[in-house]
């Protein structure tokens, strides 16, 4: 047999690595190392994130900004970006010649959220972008593996 850490839990989410472990049989994989320090890591248990994308319509930015702000959301970036989706864009008349508009502008606004954020920023981004049209835009959700703050090195969790 070979010794392993094991995990001892002190205060609410936190884990350190402490002690061997002589429950773990030699050959064992290294991966149970690797799964209990990554529980372990800065003392805390990482919380999972996800980033969310929205494309909207642009007179709609305002309205969404305000939700997400209103729900305790701090940041949000936004892009203007051009594209089409099931409408195939349409077409507009301009002093008197018809343009094919194969692109329609559009906002896509990204947050960063925690797990426990996620349904009540879906909701709100929702709520505030719906116009009950074609095109009202859609909402993207992404798993994020790790998040560092520049400025101060925070990870993850702390640094959104």
């Amino acid at each position: 047999m070979r010794f392993c850490p094991d995990l001892v839990h002190e205060g609410e989410g936190a884990a350190r690595l402490h002690g061997p472990n002589p429950l773990i049989e030699r050959g064992t994989p290294s991966l149970a190392r690797v799964v209990l320090r990554t529980v372990a890591i800065h003392g805390q248990r990482r919380k999972s994130m996800k980033l969310v994308t929205a494309i909207i319509k642009p007179f709609k930015l305002d309205e969404v900004r305000k939700a997400i702000h209103d729900i305790g959301v701090q940041g949000v970036t936004v892009t203007e970006v051009r594209g089409f989706g099931r409408q195939r864009g349409h077409t507009e008349i301009y002093r008197g010649a018809e343009y094919i508009v194969e692109f329609v502008s559009e906002d896509e606004n990204r947050s960063c959220v925690t797990d426990d954020m996620l349904d009540t920023l879906i909701e709100a981004i929702q709520k505030s972008a719906h116009t009950g049209k074609v095109g009202d835009g859609k909402i993207f959700v992404f798993a994020l593996t790790q998040v560092v703050r520049i400025r101060t090195g925070e990870r993850d969790a702390s640094a959104i």
